[in-house]
């Protein structure tokens, strides 16, 4: 039987409809509606709500159920979790387990849910990205020396080094940490006792429930807790989209670097796919995947305001639709993460590239800079080796001579770790 049941049962093919996918995805919410419930009548208890008897024996069939719900043994066979919760606590316990719900809604629950959730993985996220900073950093160490050609426009432009190369994308990391921290800062509001969105008549203390589930601060006016509902997930689907661009570019990177007309990296024959028809095939399915995933992650945020976008203030049953994009993206999300923390180490990269004639012509900038430096004024050295590079008599001998802070021989990778550790150490984990 449903919470809101009225005496009248739903026709079975409305109920279908409006339920949707919530007992499958609700599975993924249900260790920390568990939390809320535990810290909601806590409060309860303290505020004269709750007999402290009845709060002793509710709060340890809770616990039975979160190690049910953290082992993956919950199962909902309810309308949603937090019908499921209530139902199992009234099942065990009898009247007791109809009066956790006091003060509350299930618009706030949800709310609640979704941010514990959304911290949780935020964290997990945050130090999957750390560990994926330092093995670029690494790989950036390691192959400095080892020259590339940069392109501008798909054509050969200026030397590079694979160094170079690793340490973008490692820089690029500490951009999506900045809005990482902005989505959990977004996240770390407390919406609960916000009820369906206008507060409740009970004598609540939201600043308790705060404490306890350790959230930074409340959302403080009812309405606005409830507004937050969509808002929050485009907000941090947006950072999540911002490290998909980062993930997704370095894919597109090694798919173009792997081929053979670029030849710059090669995937152990192990990390590679075939074909069914040509039998030289070793294909870099795993970039071309990071790069599809990646795509779609950073198409949900929009998703996520087409939903929204025309919604007035209060609760509508359109934000039930949110779950089935929100929810799975942090997923898909990890296993992009994942696959490149244990591909990366085995990319391997191409040395002697530079002494290909082919990207002899990647020197011109060097041989007008050592006119310049021989007193040549720089728009008359540029014509020069223009002219030579047109009449095919261009040639460059010698060594690059990179000193600037950020260029193929200053890589300023430790001050790139500085700032990363910075950014990390801006998220309370602790």
């Amino acid at each position: 039987m449903k919470i809101w049941n009225k005496g009248f049962d739903n026709d079975a093919q409305i109920d279908a409809f409006t339920v949707g996918h919530d007992r499958e995805l609700d599975l993924l919410l249900a260790p920390f509606d568990i939390e809320g419930t535990m810290a909601h009548i806590t409060m309860l208890s303290e505020v004269g709500l709750l007999p402290a008897d009845d709060l002793a024996q509710l709060l340890p069939a809770l616990e039975e159920l979160r190690k049910e719900a953290l082992e993956g043994r919950f199962t909902i066979s309810g309308e949603d979790v937090h019908s499921e919760v209530e139902a199992r606590l009234t099942e065990k316990l009898g009247d007791l387990g109809k009066k956790v719900h006091t003060g509350r809604s299930r618009n706030d629950q949800v709310a609640l849910d979704v941010k514990l959730f959304t911290r949780a993985r935020i964290r997990a996220t945050v130090e999957k990205v750390a560990r994926l900073f330092s093995l670029l950093q690494e790989r950036s160490e390691a192959c400095k020396d080892i020259l590339m050609p940069g392109y501008t426009h798909l054509q050969v432009a200026m030397p590079s080094s694979f160094g170079l190369w690793f340490g973008a994308y490692a820089e690029s990391l500490c951009d999506d940490l900045v809005f990482l921290k902005a989505a959990w800062d977004v996240a770390d509001r407390n919406p609960l006792g916000s009820a369906a969105g206008y507060g409740s008549s009970a004598p609540l203390k939201r600043s308790r429930t705060t404490e306890l589930l350790g959230f930074k601060d409340l959302a403080w006016n009812s309405i606005y807790a409830q507004m937050g509902r969509g808002r929050v997930e485009r907000m941090v689907a947006f950072a999540y989209a911002c490290l998909a661009e980062t993930l997704g570019k370095f894919a597109t990177d090694g798919c173009l670097f792997t081929s053979q007309n670029f030849g710059f990296l090669k995937l152990p024959d192990a990390y590679t796919t075939g074909s069914s028809i040509m039998p030289q095939k070793k294909n870099p399915d795993v970039f071309e995947l990071v790069r599809a995933h990646c795509n779609r992650i950073q198409g949900i945020p929009n998703d996520i305001r087409l939903i929204t976008g025309n919604l007035p203030s209060g609760y509508f049953r359109d934000l039930q639709l949110l779950k089935e994009l929100y929810l799975p993206l942090f997923d898909e999300m990890d296993s992009c993460l994942d696959i490149l923390l244990y591909a990366l180490p085995d990319i391997q990269v191409s040395t002697g590239l530079m002494s290909l004639p082919l990207y002899e012509q990647a020197f011109c900038v060097e041989e007008v800079n050592r006119l310049v430096a021989d007193g040549v004024p720089f728009r008359d050295a540029y014509k020069q080796v223009g002219q030579a590079v047109q009449n095919g008599t261009f040639h460059f001998s010698g060594a690059l001579h990179h000193t600037h802070e950020g260029s193929v021989g200053n890589l300023c990778n430790a001050q790139i770790a500085d700032r990363f550790k910075a950014l990390l150490e801006n998220f309370p984990f602790k």
